[in-house]
Order: C-alpha cells, then structure tokens, then sequence
C-alpha cells in the first residue's frame, strides 16, 4: 500500500513537470504607436510546433490615442492567427478581405507564396487594446499555396470549474476548432473566474508554450505573468495549470517542426534566394498585390543584410 502511493505520488510529479526553461520576451515597436512584447522567436527557441512568432500587445488604454495603425505590408510563408482580449482591430488584403475582429473571434490568414495586409484600430474605437498576434510556419508543402483568409466569429469552448477554455486552434477537450492550419498544433485561451487549477490531457509528441495574457498562473514550480514564455518539451501526459481569479492563459503546442527555415521581416522561406526574390517583388509592386480599401502607403521593405540568410533549425543552429 505503502509503495503503490509512492509509486502514484512520483507519476502525478513526472506529469505535473515536464522539462521546462522559463523565456523572458522584450519589447519591439510595432507601427507608429503600439509596442509589443515579443516571446517568439528567440536566440535559443525560434518555434514551438509550427509556432514560430508570438507578439503579446497590451492592455494598452488608446483612447486619446490612434490605437493599432500598421500600414499594408507583405507575408510569405506563413499564417498569421489575431487574438484579442480588449479592443477591436479591422484587417484588411490584397485576397480583397475587410474584416473587424472582436474579441472573441479568430482571424486566420494564410499567406502562402504571397499577400499584402494591414491592420489598424477602426476610428472610433474602444478604450482598451489588448490581444496576441501569432505566426505559424508553413511546411514547405504548402509555401507556395494561393493565400487566403478566415474569419471565425464562434469558436469551441467549455467550462471545467472555475475554468472556461476556448479553443482556437487544433484539437482539445474532445473537440476541433474550425481554423485550418497546415500542421499538427493546437492553441487555448484559458480564462480563471475564480483561484483554481485546470488538468489537461497533452500529446507526448508535442512541445507546449504557456504565457499569462493577465493575471498569474502556475505550471509545475514556475510561476508565469504577462512578458515571459513558459516552454515544455514534449513527453508529458497532462498538463496542470493554475491559475489566480481573472487570469487569462494562452497554451500554444506542436509537434516539433524540423524544416530549418530563414526568418527575416515578414516572410518566412526555406532559402537566402526566396528572401531576396519576396522582397524584391514587394518593393517592384510584384506577387503581392494591394490591400483592398486602404489608403495607407505600403511600409518599404528593409535593406538587406550585408551576410548570407542563413536557413535555421528550431533552436537556431545553421544547416
């Protein structure tokens, strides 16, 4: 009796504690007006799956303020997933979409070999801003697909005690959120009305990212709030978060990504020559084509390095 309780205490530890490394992020200027704390990609961890950018914005009070203004830029490569918690954003591309986004609803878009986008706070606009926006990478198989974009005003969700989560990406709980994404990932927001803990069954195959969006939390011994990055390695079973009342969470998880891929400004590619090619189209008016209804002037591309892009593995080692 004495040695199965040990046996059953020393599981519940192995599940409640995956190898984890805590990841400060730092501040970048987004646009004119916003900054933004960015959490991926970093020196040592550039992905989590197929995650591979995670900017956390607010809340910010913009009410004598011109919010989110960022002029129409391109992408490559990826898909860009928009979450909010405060606020109101409306986007805009060159597939000729037009969309505000609440809080609550997801947009989803896919660049694939190409898109122009912007995104902005509609005038006027509430008093708070506040939200995620993520990148996801795109396997080489679906680079070079047509762009798209998806809105979805309803998503998943379910309460577990003082717990509701809404699923915006992948599979969790028993169900499926409708955004498409090319890869095996999942993405939650977590919300405590109350102090309380939430048990998750996880894939051992995929890796986990947790970040507080408001409030604290706790995964294991590590105590998360908003500005750093919790990573798990893959191998647990379930996961145990805690969290303080008022707390929203983010939980972000994939299989490990292995394509090594070159980063630089808005495109993601498998080469220094597919940089090169994207850039120079964007700045020749080539590719991407133009935002529909924006009256901004297109953000120029920056120079390129004087060095070779270098293609990288997720842990940012050059091949």
């Amino acid at each position: 009796m004495e040695s199965g309780q040990s046996a059953a205490s020393a599981e519940e530890s192995a599940l409640d504690q995956p190898r984890s490394v805590l990841l400060p992020g730092h501040d970048v200027p987004l646009g004119r007006y916003s900054v933004v704390r960015r959490l991926l990609p970093q020196r040592d961890l550039r992905m989590v799956g197929a995650w591979c950018f995670v900017d956390h914005f607010g809340p910010d009070d913009v009410h004598d303020r011109p919010g989110m203004q960022v002029a129409p830029h391109p992408h490559t490569g990826l898909q860009t997933v928009t979450w909010l918690l405060d606020g109101q954003i409306r986007h805009r591309d060159s597939v000729g979409s037009d969309q505000l986004i609440r809080p609550g609803q997801l947009n989803v878009m896919t660049s694939g070999h190409g898109i122009a986008h912007s995104e902005q706070s509609p005038q006027p606009h509430p008093p708070l801003m506040h939200g995620v926006q993520l990148w996801v990478a795109l396997p080489r198989a679906y680079r070079d697909r047509e762009p798209a974009f998806d809105h979805h005003p309803e998503l998943p969700a379910w309460t577990d005690g003082p717990v509701t989560v809404r699923l915006l990406v992948g599979e969790l709980g028993g169900l499926r959120s409708p955004a498409v994404v090319h890869s095996p990932l999942v993405g939650a927001q977590l919300e405590f009305a109350a102090d309380g803990e939430l048990l998750l069954a996880a894939d051992p195959c995929f890796e986990y990212g947790i970040l507080a969006l408001s409030g604290a939390a706790q995964v294991a011994d590590c105590r998360l709030v908003p500005g750093a990055l919790l990573h798990l390695a893959p191998g647990a079973a379930q996961l145990r978060i805690r969290g303080a009342a008022g707390s929203r969470v983010l939980l972000l998880g994939g299989e490990p990504f292995d394509e090594p891929l070159v980063m630089w400004w808005n495109f993601v590619a498998g080469s220094h020559e597919e940089i090169v090619r994207a850039r120079e189209d964007w700045m020749a008016g080539r590719r991407f084509g133009a935002v529909c209804n924006d009256p901004m002037d297109p953000l120029p591309a920056p120079a390129m390095p004087a060095v070779r892009l270098k293609a990288r593995d997720r842990h940012g080692r050059g091949r």
